[in-house]
């Protein structure tokens, strides 16, 4: 039985993608970088660092370290998230359905701290989840299982207990290598991906979050 559900947060609570592709392009722009919206998908569901160093590595630049760039773009996606971003479809349903089964949640993302307090007070769910928990504070963000390992430690059950919901592929490889059953629920335009047939169940919105999809998922080994 499933006895805790581990949400992600950028592009599954909040509509923040659009906002962090927004703020890569202006920050790698300072430093001669100059990013393609396009191009920012290939970095979704890293961590914030992860992301400096995927396109340092391709395109190294002098004038800023990686890790001035990295808290310029912490910033500055939070300016943007914070003005701009709204509340996806399903996510308050989806939280009362649970709350009614007195279930724990709790937030695992690739953001940072501050960026996740700051989204799940602007939404105004906080006090909903009993542990949050930022990848920025593992050695390996996603798609490692670490952000997960440790949430499922932080909440006191076992993590093949938990229920992962997912929108990244990066962040579905790390559930599920944690052990936890997993729901992907993609961007429209990512939701044909083949690589989402690895998750326990693929849904378009977590408004078909149902009874029966629970008892389907709480059917699976």
């Amino acid at each position: 039985m499933i006895q805790a559900i581990i949400f992600d947060m950028d592009g599954l609570l909040i509509d923040s993608e659009p906002q962090w592709r927004i703020a890569e392009i202006e920050v790698f722009a300072k430093v001669g970088v100059l990013l393609t919206e396009s191009m920012t998908y290939q970095t979704t569901g890293l961590r914030t660092d992860e992301v400096i160093n995927y396109w340092y590595q391709r395109q190294p630049w002098k004038n800023r370290t990686p890790a001035e760039v990295t808290a310029d773009l912490n910033a500055t996606a939070l300016y943007h998230i914070s003005r701009h971003a709204e509340v996806l479809p399903g996510v308050y349903e989806i939280l009362d359905f649970v709350a009614k089964k007195s279930i724990p949640m709790a937030v695992a993302s690739s953001s940072s701290m501050a960026l996740i307090e700051a989204v799940l007070e602007k939404l105004k769910i906080r006090h909903l989840f009993s542990v949050i928990h930022s990848g920025t504070l593992e050695a390996k963000g996603k798609p490692d299982p670490a952000v997960y390992i440790t949430t499922a430690k932080k909440l006191g059950i076992p993590a093949t207990q938990c229920l992962a919901l997912e929108d990244s592929v990066n962040g579905m490889r790390a559930g599920l290598k944690a052990g936890m059953k997993v729901v992907a629920i993609p961007a429209p335009e990512s939701f044909t991906r083949p690589e989402y047939s690895e998750a326990n169940l693929k849904i378009a919105s977590l408004l078909d979050f149902t009874e029966s999809v629970w008892e389907q998922l709480n059917k699976l080994p």
